[in-house]
């Protein structure tokens, strides 16, 4: 089943037309959550940010849009059974109207899917993971690239690259040639005691754990926290590599080109990630 404006529809239901500004125009934004034992993860940064989100991009809210609505409208989707599974949820929101960009209400409709986490928890996979830069295209540094929008061709040609080459992820780069990010979820480099990730003005998807984790290692007295522009030479002289996306957490990066990294670090920080995780739940109860 999957939500459509609030009615539970059979999977595979058409419910779209070839007018829908989301295929034809771009014109989405959605947000990714956890749903553990029928409570939301991070539910409230996550309503700020789709609600942000909607108002860069100048949709119409609607007064019901409440955080309390958008958690209502996720749980819909689940019996009493199903709510003891862990379960990744994907909150689309499109606008409303025809195929054509300078004709539009700004009404938006929205439908949210489900499928099924391997672990309620975060895990860290000790499986290699190897990258490289991605460099046929780079990504704008401009706020829309902050944004969870249905604009993922770079990531899509990027993947594939990926798959032809053996590499399980790539870096992408923007048009001064920085390092922002990864396919597959912010990029953070250890080196020594600091831990650095892209500020979103160079471009990077300013996500819901690229915000906790830079919280977390801001109050670590171990660690020195950077938040700034990554060279590509810097990669090869870090210490460790990682990636933090909403769905899997922590993804430690084994190798980039010649050098293998050590998991150290991202080993620390995946407990304090579940930790902040279920205090999330317990403020929002």
């Amino acid at each position: 089943m999957f939500n459509f404006n609030g009615e539970l529809l059979e999977e595979n239901t058409s419910f779209l037309n070839e007018k829908n500004r989301g295929v034809q125009l771009g014109d989405v934004v959605f947000e990714e959550l956890r749903v553990v034992n029928g409570d939301i993860i991070f539910l409230e940064d996550h309503y700020l940010r789709l609600m942000s989100s909607m108002r860069i991009l100048r949709m119409e809210i609607p007064m019901k849009f409440t955080m309390e609505f958008m958690e209502e409208e996720i749980l819909k989707l689940f019996s009493e059974i199903e709510l003891k599974e862990a379960k990744q949820i994907k909150f689309t929101v499109f606008r409303n109207s025809g195929n054509d960009f300078s004709n539009s209400d700004n009404s938006i409709s929205y439908f949210i899917t489900s499928s099924l986490l391997a672990s309620p928890f975060y895990i860290l996979n000790e499986e290699p993971y190897e990258v490289e830069l991605f460099k046929d295209f780079y990504k704008n540094s401009s706020m829309l690239s902050n944004l969870d929008t249905n604009n993922k061709i770079i990531n899509v040609v990027g993947a594939i690259y990926a798959q032809e080459n053996d590499y399980q992820d790539c870096l992408l780069l923007n048009e001064r040639k920085q390092v922002i990010e990864a396919l597959n979820g912010n990029l953070f480099v250890v080196k020594g005691n600091q831990i650095k990730t892209a500020p979103v003005t160079d471009g990077c998807i300013n996500s819901i754990l690229r915000k906790k984790l830079i919280d977390m290692v801001s109050k670590l007295n171990d660690f020195e926290f950077l938040e700034e522009s990554i060279s590509p030479f810097e990669l090869q002289k870090a210490d460790e590599l990682f990636l933090v996306n909403n769905i899997e957490g922590i993804v430690s990066i084994t190798k980039y080109r010649k050098k293998d990294f050590v998991n150290s670090t991202a080993k620390q920080l995946i407990g304090k990630l579940n930790a902040a995780a279920r205090m999330s739940l317990s403020t929002s109860a």
